[in-house]
């Protein structure tokens, strides 16, 4: 019965210093919250897509408190939002170009050869299992949407030829369909630089065509015909640099003989210039 007791006593006692201890820690040691933080989140979307660069709007939010993100980085908000934000932070809005998801594959059903047909779960991770989905480029469109489904904004949508299309006016930029896609055929990139490689296959001339019409065969016209420095020519495909200074324009289209490059201007979502502060 002692012996009861004395343990007793010993949790008692180590519950009481360790009590004390955390009432200290969190005396001493507390983080106060900014009262702005609650507010500044209810005037995000809530969407927690991660387009920001965030894992949600509740961290983005505490980034816009501590003036590390300008307002305008939301890409969900709308312009009159970011203006709502950054007159309640005190802050400019910043500015914003509009980025978008776009894909490097312009080879439907239609276009591209099909060797084999898929019949399981309709599901492009699937059927990259099972004989590459059947379509003879491995390196093309799967056509079955999981880009569409996964898409929160309803901005992707499949064609009468099987091909995801984005809708520029409704694209967030949020990634969802870069993650997705066993291919890596979605980049985000600035609507405003619509100068777009549509074909991800690396083989070359006949090899290239015979497995779809639209293929790119590493003619290299394109990269002749830009500005100098523009595009490069990398693993038969040609690249273009997007983080250049140099001038971009639909020159590098003209000369194609397949349509493997394509200018597709933004129209009025190329930017969202009303929403700088």
């Amino acid at each position: 019965m002692g012996t009861v007791a004395i343990a007793a006593a010993i949790m008692t006692g180590l519950g009481l210093v360790f009590s004390g201890l955390l009432a200290t820690a969190s005396r001493y040691l507390r983080v106060d919250e900014d009262p702005r933080l609650d507010p500044v989140e209810g005037m995000l979307p809530g969407t927690n897509c991660g387009a920001c660069g965030e894992p949600g709007c509740r961290a983005f939010a505490e980034a816009l408190v501590r003036g590390t993100h300008p307002p305008s980085k939301c890409t969900v908000s709308s312009p009159d939002g970011i203006q709502l934000i950054a007159g309640f932070l005190g802050v400019a809005a910043g500015e914003r170009i509009k980025r978008v998801a776009r894909l490097h594959c312009a080879g439907g059903k239609a276009q591209a050869q099909q060797i084999a047909a898929y019949e399981g779960f309709s599901s492009c991770r699937a059927s990259s299992l099972v004989a590459a989905g059947g379509k003879g480029c491995s390196w093309g469109c799967l056509v079955l949407g999981d880009c569409q489904r996964i898409c929160d904004f309803d901005a992707i949508a499949m064609n009468g030829n099987a091909l995801p299309v984005v809708d520029v006016a409704l694209c967030t930029a949020c990634g969802d369909c870069v993650d997705v896609c066993p291919r890596d055929l979605f980049e985000i990139l600035p609507v405003d630089q619509p100068l777009l490689v549509q074909c991800n296959t690396p083989l070359r001339g006949d090899e290239a065509m015979a497995l779809c019409t639209v293929a790119c065969d590493a003619c290299g016209r394109c990269a002749q015909d830009a500005a100098t420095g523009l595009i490069n020519m990398t693993n038969n495909l040609p690249q273009v640099q997007y983080a250049s200074l140099l001038k971009m324009g639909p020159e590098a289209t003209f000369r194609c003989p397949t349509g493997a490059i394509q200018w597709l201007p933004g129209g009025q979502f190329a930017t969202e210039r009303a929403i700088k502060g």
